[in-house]
Protein backbone atom coordinates (compact mmCIF):
# COMPACT_ATOMS: atom_id res chain seq x y z
CA UNK A 1 0.00 0.00 0.00
CA UNK A 2 2.64 2.24 1.05
CA UNK A 3 4.01 2.30 -2.74
CA UNK A 4 0.68 2.76 -4.63
CA UNK A 5 0.91 6.48 -6.52
CA UNK A 6 -1.91 8.73 -5.86
CA UNK A 7 -3.82 10.99 -8.13
CA UNK A 8 -4.87 14.16 -6.38
CA UNK A 9 -6.93 17.05 -7.76
CA UNK A 10 -6.23 20.38 -6.18
CA UNK A 11 -8.96 23.17 -6.41
CA UNK A 12 -7.76 26.56 -4.47
CA UNK A 13 -9.44 29.46 -4.00
CA UNK A 14 -8.66 32.03 -7.22
CA UNK A 15 -6.46 33.84 -4.44
CA UNK A 16 -2.40 33.82 -5.64
CA UNK A 17 -1.58 32.92 -1.96
CA UNK A 18 -3.92 30.09 -1.90
CA UNK A 19 -2.70 29.17 -5.70
CA UNK A 20 0.86 28.87 -5.17
CA UNK A 21 0.39 27.32 -1.43
CA UNK A 22 -1.29 24.41 -3.02
CA UNK A 23 1.09 24.11 -6.07
CA UNK A 24 4.23 23.68 -3.53
CA UNK A 25 1.95 21.16 -1.82
CA UNK A 26 1.60 19.70 -5.39
CA UNK A 27 5.83 20.16 -6.04
CA UNK A 28 6.10 17.99 -2.75
CA UNK A 29 3.46 14.89 -3.50
CA UNK A 30 5.10 14.87 -7.08
CA UNK A 31 8.59 14.68 -5.63
CA UNK A 32 7.45 11.03 -4.95
CA UNK A 33 5.73 10.57 -8.17
CA UNK A 34 2.46 11.18 -7.48
CA UNK A 35 0.05 12.53 -10.04
CA UNK A 36 -1.58 16.41 -9.90
CA UNK A 37 -4.57 17.92 -11.51
CA UNK A 38 -3.89 21.29 -10.72
CA UNK A 39 -7.01 23.50 -11.65
CA UNK A 40 -6.88 27.28 -12.14
CA UNK A 41 -7.92 30.42 -13.32
CA UNK A 42 -7.09 30.41 -17.10
CA UNK A 43 -4.84 33.82 -17.04
CA UNK A 44 -2.68 32.37 -13.59
CA UNK A 45 -1.32 30.17 -15.63
CA UNK A 46 1.75 32.58 -16.73
CA UNK A 47 2.39 33.26 -12.81
CA UNK A 48 1.84 29.35 -11.73
CA UNK A 49 4.30 27.83 -14.64
CA UNK A 50 7.05 28.90 -13.43
CA UNK A 51 6.59 27.12 -9.81
CA UNK A 52 6.14 23.76 -11.45
CA UNK A 53 8.99 21.52 -10.79
CA UNK A 54 7.03 18.11 -12.42
CA UNK A 55 5.14 19.38 -15.28
CA UNK A 56 5.20 15.69 -16.30
CA UNK A 57 3.01 15.20 -13.06
CA UNK A 58 1.54 18.32 -12.49
CA UNK A 59 -1.04 18.90 -15.33
CA UNK A 60 -2.44 22.29 -15.10
CA UNK A 61 -6.02 22.37 -15.93
CA UNK A 62 -7.20 26.19 -16.92
CA UNK A 63 -11.00 27.31 -15.99
CA UNK A 64 -13.33 30.21 -17.68
CA UNK A 65 -14.02 31.85 -13.52
CA UNK A 66 -18.01 32.20 -14.78
CA UNK A 67 -18.66 36.09 -14.97
CA UNK A 68 -21.55 37.26 -12.22
CA UNK A 69 -23.10 40.48 -12.37
CA UNK A 70 -21.41 43.05 -10.56
CA UNK A 71 -18.02 41.73 -11.05
CA UNK A 72 -15.24 43.80 -13.53
CA UNK A 73 -14.90 42.30 -16.78
CA UNK A 74 -12.00 39.41 -16.64
CA UNK A 75 -11.69 39.73 -13.03
CA UNK A 76 -10.24 35.97 -12.30
CA UNK A 77 -8.88 36.52 -8.90
CA UNK A 78 -8.67 38.49 -5.53
CA UNK A 79 -6.04 41.02 -6.72
CA UNK A 80 -8.75 41.91 -9.53
CA UNK A 81 -11.41 43.28 -7.26
CA UNK A 82 -11.70 45.12 -3.81
CA UNK A 83 -12.71 43.10 -0.40
CA UNK A 84 -15.72 44.07 -0.59
CA UNK A 85 -16.86 42.64 -3.96
CA UNK A 86 -14.62 38.75 -2.77
CA UNK A 87 -18.56 37.40 -1.97
CA UNK A 88 -19.15 38.34 -6.15
CA UNK A 89 -15.79 35.62 -6.66
CA UNK A 90 -17.23 32.97 -4.14
CA UNK A 91 -20.35 32.96 -6.49
CA UNK A 92 -18.29 32.49 -9.44
CA UNK A 93 -16.65 29.60 -7.55
CA UNK A 94 -19.92 28.03 -7.08
CA UNK A 95 -21.35 28.44 -10.81
CA UNK A 96 -17.83 26.07 -11.39
CA UNK A 97 -19.90 23.27 -9.20
CA UNK A 98 -21.06 20.91 -12.16
CA UNK A 99 -17.45 21.12 -13.88
CA UNK A 100 -15.33 19.81 -11.57
CA UNK A 101 -18.33 17.16 -10.66
CA UNK A 102 -16.76 16.43 -14.60
CA UNK A 103 -13.44 16.38 -14.12
CA UNK A 104 -13.56 14.55 -11.04
CA UNK A 105 -16.22 11.86 -12.97
CA UNK A 106 -13.27 11.68 -15.77
CA UNK A 107 -10.00 11.98 -14.10
CA UNK A 108 -11.12 9.37 -11.18
CA UNK A 109 -8.61 11.04 -8.73
CA UNK A 110 -7.93 9.19 -5.10
CA UNK A 111 -8.22 12.87 -3.42
CA UNK A 112 -9.57 16.25 -3.98
CA UNK A 113 -7.62 19.30 -2.25
CA UNK A 114 -10.01 22.32 -2.19
CA UNK A 115 -10.26 25.41 0.36
CA UNK A 116 -13.54 27.51 -0.02
CA UNK A 117 -14.93 25.64 -2.81
CA UNK A 118 -17.42 24.10 0.64
CA UNK A 119 -19.92 21.91 -1.92
CA UNK A 120 -16.76 19.79 -3.15
CA UNK A 121 -17.01 16.94 -0.31
CA UNK A 122 -20.98 16.76 -1.52
CA UNK A 123 -19.28 16.30 -5.10
CA UNK A 124 -16.78 13.52 -4.37
CA UNK A 125 -18.75 11.20 -2.11
CA UNK A 126 -20.83 10.47 -4.79
CA UNK A 127 -18.22 9.15 -6.83
CA UNK A 128 -16.07 7.93 -3.60
CA UNK A 129 -13.50 10.37 -4.01
CA UNK A 130 -11.90 11.47 -0.45
CA UNK A 131 -12.14 15.05 0.28
CA UNK A 132 -9.25 16.85 1.78
CA UNK A 133 -9.84 20.49 3.17
CA UNK A 134 -6.48 22.13 2.61
CA UNK A 135 -6.56 25.42 4.78
CA UNK A 136 -3.97 28.23 3.60
CA UNK A 137 -4.46 30.14 7.30
CA UNK A 138 -3.05 28.24 10.39
CA UNK A 139 -4.31 26.57 12.83
CA UNK A 140 -4.01 29.23 15.25
CA UNK A 141 -6.50 31.20 13.14
CA UNK A 142 -8.81 28.91 12.46
CA UNK A 143 -9.38 27.89 16.24
CA UNK A 144 -9.27 31.14 17.27
CA UNK A 145 -11.55 33.16 14.50
CA UNK A 146 -14.22 30.25 13.65
CA UNK A 147 -16.37 30.95 16.52
CA UNK A 148 -19.88 29.61 14.92
CA UNK A 149 -22.32 30.70 12.29
CA UNK A 150 -23.98 33.69 14.51
CA UNK A 151 -21.76 36.88 14.94
CA UNK A 152 -19.19 37.27 17.65
CA UNK A 153 -19.60 40.51 20.09
CA UNK A 154 -16.42 42.51 19.85
CA UNK A 155 -15.97 41.97 23.60
CA UNK A 156 -15.54 38.54 23.17
CA UNK A 157 -13.95 37.85 20.20
CA UNK A 158 -11.13 39.99 21.76
CA UNK A 159 -10.55 36.96 24.17
CA UNK A 160 -9.94 33.54 23.11
CA UNK A 161 -12.70 30.96 22.50
CA UNK A 162 -13.36 28.46 25.05
CA UNK A 163 -10.96 25.94 26.13
CA UNK A 164 -8.23 27.76 23.48
CA UNK A 165 -4.65 26.26 24.11
CA UNK A 166 -3.93 28.43 27.93
CA UNK A 167 -0.47 29.31 26.96
CA UNK A 168 -1.55 31.11 23.90
CA UNK A 169 -0.04 34.91 23.21
CA UNK A 170 -3.60 35.12 20.74
CA UNK A 171 -6.09 38.06 21.42
CA UNK A 172 -7.38 40.61 18.99
CA UNK A 173 -7.44 44.63 19.64
CA UNK A 174 -11.05 46.28 20.18
CA UNK A 175 -10.12 47.50 16.32
CA UNK A 176 -9.17 44.01 15.16
CA UNK A 177 -12.34 42.84 16.45
CA UNK A 178 -14.37 45.38 14.90
CA UNK A 179 -12.74 44.19 11.25
CA UNK A 180 -13.48 40.70 11.84
CA UNK A 181 -17.08 41.51 13.18
CA UNK A 182 -17.54 43.37 9.69
CA UNK A 183 -15.74 39.65 7.70
CA UNK A 184 -18.74 37.75 8.97
CA UNK A 185 -21.09 40.51 7.70
CA UNK A 186 -19.53 40.33 4.05
CA UNK A 187 -21.78 38.12 1.41
CA UNK A 188 -24.59 37.51 4.16
CA UNK A 189 -27.01 34.90 3.57
CA UNK A 190 -30.72 36.37 2.56
CA UNK A 191 -33.35 34.88 4.37
CA UNK A 192 -34.61 31.79 2.67
CA UNK A 193 -31.97 31.36 0.96
CA UNK A 194 -30.30 28.08 2.30
CA UNK A 195 -27.07 27.11 1.95
CA UNK A 196 -27.30 26.11 -1.78
CA UNK A 197 -25.23 22.52 -1.15
CA UNK A 198 -26.71 20.35 -3.44
CA UNK A 199 -28.26 22.86 -5.60
CA UNK A 200 -26.37 20.78 -8.67
CA UNK A 201 -25.26 24.19 -10.64
CA UNK A 202 -24.45 26.02 -7.09
CA UNK A 203 -27.21 28.26 -8.05
CA UNK A 204 -27.83 30.92 -5.23
CA UNK A 205 -24.99 29.55 -3.70
CA UNK A 206 -23.41 33.06 -3.84
CA UNK A 207 -25.20 34.32 -0.66
CA UNK A 208 -23.81 32.08 1.41
CA UNK A 209 -21.47 33.90 4.06
CA UNK A 210 -18.09 34.23 4.52
CA UNK A 211 -18.57 32.36 8.38
CA UNK A 212 -20.74 29.74 7.13
CA UNK A 213 -18.67 28.89 3.74
CA UNK A 214 -15.55 27.97 6.14
CA UNK A 215 -17.71 26.03 8.43
CA UNK A 216 -19.38 23.86 5.58
CA UNK A 217 -15.97 23.63 4.25
CA UNK A 218 -14.53 21.83 7.30
CA UNK A 219 -17.04 20.42 8.42
CA UNK A 220 -17.85 18.08 5.56
CA UNK A 221 -14.62 17.15 4.56
CA UNK A 222 -12.92 13.82 5.19
CA UNK A 223 -9.79 15.49 6.73
CA UNK A 224 -8.52 18.50 7.37
CA UNK A 225 -4.83 19.71 6.14
CA UNK A 226 -2.73 22.32 7.26
CA UNK A 227 0.96 23.48 6.14
CA UNK A 228 2.03 23.84 9.70
CA UNK A 229 4.18 21.34 11.94
CA UNK A 230 3.73 19.93 15.76
CA UNK A 231 6.21 22.05 17.15
CA UNK A 232 5.10 25.74 16.02
CA UNK A 233 1.45 24.71 16.56
CA UNK A 234 1.07 21.46 17.67
CA UNK A 235 -1.93 22.27 20.58
CA UNK A 236 -3.95 24.54 18.02
CA UNK A 237 -3.88 21.53 15.98
CA UNK A 238 -5.39 19.63 18.53
CA UNK A 239 -8.17 21.98 19.38
CA UNK A 240 -9.53 22.31 15.92
CA UNK A 241 -9.42 18.55 15.70
CA UNK A 242 -11.51 18.75 18.42
CA UNK A 243 -13.52 21.56 17.64
CA UNK A 244 -15.28 20.09 14.36
CA UNK A 245 -14.08 15.57 15.17
CA UNK A 246 -12.14 15.90 12.05
CA UNK A 247 -8.53 14.04 11.37
CA UNK A 248 -6.18 17.17 11.16
CA UNK A 249 -2.81 16.16 9.11
CA UNK A 250 -0.27 18.00 9.35
CA UNK A 251 2.06 18.85 5.43
CA UNK A 252 5.12 20.31 7.35
CA UNK A 253 6.19 23.38 6.50
CA UNK A 254 6.05 22.83 2.85
CA UNK A 255 9.01 25.48 2.22
CA UNK A 256 10.31 27.08 -0.62
CA UNK A 257 12.55 26.01 -3.02
CA UNK A 258 16.02 27.08 -2.89
CA UNK A 259 15.93 30.04 -5.70
CA UNK A 260 19.23 31.57 -7.74
CA UNK A 261 19.14 35.28 -6.52
CA UNK A 262 21.14 35.83 -9.68
CA UNK A 263 17.88 35.55 -11.22
CA UNK A 264 16.44 38.28 -9.52
CA UNK A 265 15.76 42.13 -11.55
CA UNK A 266 18.73 43.30 -12.91
CA UNK A 267 18.45 47.12 -12.07
CA UNK A 268 17.13 46.07 -8.27
CA UNK A 269 20.25 43.61 -7.83
CA UNK A 270 22.56 46.71 -8.52
CA UNK A 271 20.54 48.90 -6.22
CA UNK A 272 20.65 46.46 -3.74
CA UNK A 273 24.62 45.09 -3.47
CA UNK A 274 25.47 49.12 -3.24
CA UNK A 275 24.10 48.73 0.54
CA UNK A 276 26.58 46.60 2.94
CA UNK A 277 25.39 43.01 4.16
CA UNK A 278 22.02 42.97 6.34
CA UNK A 279 21.62 46.94 6.27
CA UNK A 280 18.42 47.12 3.85
CA UNK A 281 14.89 47.03 5.01
CA UNK A 282 12.73 45.67 2.67
CA UNK A 283 8.72 46.15 2.76
CA UNK A 284 5.90 44.34 1.64
CA UNK A 285 2.40 44.11 1.79
CA UNK A 286 1.15 41.53 -0.57
CA UNK A 287 -0.54 42.26 -3.76
CA UNK A 288 -4.20 42.39 -2.41
CA UNK A 289 -3.46 45.18 0.93
CA UNK A 290 -4.11 48.91 0.46
CA UNK A 291 -3.27 51.32 2.92
CA UNK A 292 -5.16 54.57 3.61
CA UNK A 293 -3.02 57.58 2.43
CA UNK A 294 -2.24 58.99 5.45
CA UNK A 295 -1.05 55.20 6.81
CA UNK A 296 1.08 54.67 3.87
CA UNK A 297 3.01 58.14 4.39
CA UNK A 298 3.56 57.22 8.15
CA UNK A 299 4.82 53.50 6.97
CA UNK A 300 7.20 55.49 4.18
CA UNK A 301 8.10 58.12 6.80
CA UNK A 302 8.62 55.20 9.42
CA UNK A 303 11.15 53.62 7.12
CA UNK A 304 12.96 56.79 5.97
CA UNK A 305 13.20 57.80 9.87
CA UNK A 306 15.30 54.52 10.19
CA UNK A 307 17.90 56.27 8.71
CA UNK A 308 18.76 52.58 6.63
CA UNK A 309 18.59 51.47 3.22
CA UNK A 310 15.24 50.53 2.03
CA UNK A 311 12.94 49.10 -0.43
CA UNK A 312 9.01 49.08 -0.16
CA UNK A 313 6.44 47.41 -2.54
CA UNK A 314 3.28 48.31 -1.59
CA UNK A 315 -0.20 49.05 -3.71
CA UNK A 316 -0.92 53.11 -4.03
CA UNK A 317 -3.39 54.02 -0.93
CA UNK A 318 -7.56 54.20 -1.39
CA UNK A 319 -7.08 58.02 -2.36
CA UNK A 320 -4.39 58.16 -4.78
CA UNK A 321 -4.00 57.00 -8.83
CA UNK A 322 -0.24 56.38 -8.01
CA UNK A 323 2.32 56.25 -5.68
CA UNK A 324 3.87 59.22 -6.55
CA UNK A 325 0.54 60.72 -5.90
CA UNK A 326 0.57 59.46 -2.59
CA UNK A 327 4.06 60.18 -1.22
CA UNK A 328 4.69 63.06 1.26
CA UNK A 329 5.93 65.93 -0.31
CA UNK A 330 9.78 66.26 -0.33
CA UNK A 331 9.87 63.01 0.36
CA UNK A 332 11.44 61.44 -2.90
CA UNK A 333 13.70 64.04 -3.37
CA UNK A 334 14.96 63.30 0.22
CA UNK A 335 15.32 59.41 -0.12
CA UNK A 336 17.03 59.93 -3.72
CA UNK A 337 19.41 56.62 -3.94
CA UNK A 338 18.74 55.54 -0.44
CA UNK A 339 15.15 54.43 -0.88
CA UNK A 340 12.81 53.29 -3.37
CA UNK A 341 9.56 52.96 -3.19
CA UNK A 342 7.49 50.61 -6.09
CA UNK A 343 3.88 50.00 -6.99
CA UNK A 344 4.80 46.89 -9.26
CA UNK A 345 5.49 43.24 -8.97
CA UNK A 346 8.12 42.48 -6.27
CA UNK A 347 10.06 39.21 -6.63
CA UNK A 348 9.88 38.85 -2.76
CA UNK A 349 11.60 35.47 -1.91
CA UNK A 350 14.80 36.60 -4.05
CA UNK A 351 14.98 39.87 -2.34
CA UNK A 352 14.62 38.27 0.90
CA UNK A 353 17.08 36.23 0.03
CA UNK A 354 19.23 38.60 -0.99
CA UNK A 355 22.26 39.04 1.66
CA UNK A 356 22.17 43.45 1.39
CA UNK A 357 18.50 42.64 3.24
CA UNK A 358 18.41 42.23 6.91
CA UNK A 359 14.92 43.57 8.25
CA UNK A 360 11.82 42.87 6.62
CA UNK A 361 8.41 44.83 7.17
CA UNK A 362 5.10 42.31 6.55
CA UNK A 363 1.62 42.44 6.64
CA UNK A 364 1.68 38.83 8.09
CA UNK A 365 0.04 36.68 5.22
CA UNK A 366 1.02 33.16 5.93
CA UNK A 367 2.89 32.54 2.69
CA UNK A 368 4.90 35.96 3.19
CA UNK A 369 6.18 34.44 6.71
CA UNK A 370 6.61 31.17 5.70
CA UNK A 371 8.92 32.68 3.18
CA UNK A 372 10.76 35.06 5.75
CA UNK A 373 11.24 32.33 8.00
CA UNK A 374 13.96 30.48 6.54
CA UNK A 375 15.46 33.70 5.49
CA UNK A 376 18.21 35.64 7.78
CA UNK A 377 16.46 38.85 8.00
CA UNK A 378 14.20 40.03 10.88
CA UNK A 379 10.76 40.66 11.06
CA UNK A 380 8.80 43.42 12.12
CA UNK A 381 4.98 42.82 11.86
CA UNK A 382 2.41 45.05 10.51
CA UNK A 383 -0.77 42.78 10.30
CA UNK A 384 -3.70 44.58 8.28
CA UNK A 385 -7.10 42.31 8.23
CA UNK A 386 -8.66 38.92 9.23
CA UNK A 387 -6.20 35.99 10.01
CA UNK A 388 -2.63 38.59 9.66
CA UNK A 389 -3.88 39.53 13.24
CA UNK A 390 -3.39 36.08 14.42
CA UNK A 391 -0.14 35.32 12.64
CA UNK A 392 0.92 38.28 14.16
CA UNK A 393 0.49 37.09 17.72
CA UNK A 394 1.96 33.73 17.01
CA UNK A 395 5.05 35.04 15.41
CA UNK A 396 5.03 37.92 18.23
CA UNK A 397 4.05 36.51 20.92
CA UNK A 398 4.27 32.47 20.62
CA UNK A 399 7.45 31.96 18.99
CA UNK A 400 9.16 35.57 19.66
CA UNK A 401 10.62 35.65 16.42
CA UNK A 402 9.07 39.37 15.79
CA UNK A 403 8.04 42.67 16.89
CA UNK A 404 4.85 44.26 16.07
CA UNK A 405 4.49 47.81 15.19
CA UNK A 406 2.50 49.60 17.94
CA UNK A 407 -0.57 50.87 17.49
CA UNK A 408 -3.76 52.67 19.00
CA UNK A 409 -5.78 50.31 20.44
CA UNK A 410 -9.20 52.14 19.17
CA UNK A 411 -8.37 52.93 16.26
CA UNK A 412 -5.85 50.66 14.83
CA UNK A 413 -2.99 53.73 13.51
CA UNK A 414 0.63 53.20 13.24
CA UNK A 415 2.88 56.55 13.93
CA UNK A 416 6.53 56.66 11.99
CA UNK A 417 7.75 56.47 15.13
CA UNK A 418 6.42 53.31 15.96
CA UNK A 419 7.37 51.81 12.58
CA UNK A 420 11.20 53.29 13.14
CA UNK A 421 10.94 51.49 16.75
CA UNK A 422 9.69 48.31 16.14
CA UNK A 423 12.65 48.41 12.69
CA UNK A 424 15.31 49.74 15.28
CA UNK A 425 14.55 46.92 18.12
CA UNK A 426 15.06 43.98 15.81
CA UNK A 427 18.16 45.62 13.83
CA UNK A 428 19.98 46.74 16.63
CA UNK A 429 22.23 45.10 19.48
CA UNK A 430 21.61 47.36 21.78
CA UNK A 431 17.66 46.48 22.91
CA UNK A 432 17.54 43.14 25.29
CA UNK A 433 14.44 42.22 23.64
CA UNK A 434 16.24 42.72 20.41
CA UNK A 435 18.92 39.73 20.93
CA UNK A 436 16.12 37.89 22.11
CA UNK A 437 13.91 37.98 19.63
CA UNK A 438 17.05 37.44 16.93
CA UNK A 439 18.32 34.67 18.91
CA UNK A 440 14.74 32.65 18.39
CA UNK A 441 14.60 33.92 14.68
CA UNK A 442 18.20 32.15 14.22
CA UNK A 443 16.42 28.92 16.82
CA UNK A 444 13.60 28.30 14.45
CA UNK A 445 14.91 28.89 11.02
CA UNK A 446 17.97 25.94 12.19
CA UNK A 447 15.06 23.92 12.74
CA UNK A 448 12.72 24.64 9.50
CA UNK A 449 15.70 23.56 7.37
CA UNK A 450 16.67 21.03 9.57
CA UNK A 451 17.58 17.99 7.50
CA UNK A 452 14.99 15.43 7.38
CA UNK A 453 11.92 17.48 8.64
CA UNK A 454 10.16 18.32 5.56
CA UNK A 455 10.69 15.11 4.24
CA UNK A 456 9.50 12.96 7.52
CA UNK A 457 6.45 15.46 7.19
CA UNK A 458 5.38 14.45 3.69
CA UNK A 459 6.07 10.91 4.06
CA UNK A 460 3.97 10.92 7.03
CA UNK A 461 1.32 12.87 5.28
CA UNK A 462 0.80 10.56 2.45
CA UNK A 463 1.00 7.26 4.54
CA UNK A 464 -1.95 9.25 6.51
CA UNK A 465 -4.05 9.54 3.24
CA UNK A 466 -2.96 5.89 2.15
CA UNK A 467 -5.09 4.50 5.27
CA UNK A 468 -8.45 6.32 4.15
CA UNK A 469 -8.39 4.52 0.73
Amino acid sequence: MEDKKLTFVMYPWYAMGHLTSFLHLSNKLADRGHTIFFIHPTNTLSKLEKFNLYPQLINFISITVPHVEGLPIGAETTSDIPIFKQNLLWQALDLTQQKIESLIQELKPHFILYDFAYWVPLVARKYGVKSIHYCSITPSSVGYLMRGEKPTPEDEMMEPPLGFPPNSSIKLHKYEARLIAALHSIGKESSGSGSGLGSGSGSGSGSVSFTRRLLLAFQDGDVIAFKTTKEIEGPYCEFVENKFKKPVILAGPILPEPIDTSNLEENLSKWLEKFQEKTVIFCAFGSECKLKKEQFQELVLGLELTGLPFFAALKPPFEAETIEDALPEGFKERIEGKGIVHSGWAEQQLILSHPSVGCFVTHCGGNSLSEAMITEGQLVLVPNFGDQFVNARLFGGDLRVGVEVERDEENGLFTRESVCKAIKMVMNDESEEGREIRANRAKWREFLLSKGLEDSYIDAFVQKLQTLL
